[in-house]
């Protein structure tokens, strides 16, 4: 059975969450996949065979960290990426206020699946 996580990437608030002005800076996506590479205590850009490399190879899991609009690549890389090491497949999906019809997207297929979700809250 598929899980989500909802996971903070610090105890102390970095930013704001919802209504920033585009002023503010804003994080890459290797950003994110450092801070919970961190948190999860997984190896980060864990290269395999093939020169491919996972964003965040953990005991469990293999994790494809994305921005929500890159919902749909997301999925068969953490496919592909799970086979190739032996771990479940998990998609690390960034979201922000206008997201919800990515992570919707991803929900219907990654139940079909059975991949697990991490939802990081985009931080401005």
């Amino acid at each position: 059975m598929k899980r989500v996580f909802f996971i903070p990437l610090s105890s102390i608030f970095l930013g704001c969450f919802w209504g920033c002005s585009t002023t503010q800076i804003k994080h890459n996506e290797n950003y994110y996949q450092r801070k919970l590479c961190e948190k999860l205590g997984g190896v980060m850009e864990y290269r395999l065979a093939d020169t491919t490399r996972v964003d965040c190879l953990t005991d469990e899991y293999a994790i494809e960290v994305d921005f929500a609009k890159k919902w749909a690549e997301s999925i068969g890389q953490s496919l592909y990426y799970a086979k190739m090491t032996g771990k479940k497949p998990a998609i690390a999906l960034i979201v922000g206020e206008r997201d919800a019809r990515f992570l919707k997207r991803l929900h219907q297929v990654s139940d079909r699946c059975n991949i697990d979700i991490f939802i990081l809250k985009k931080e401005h």
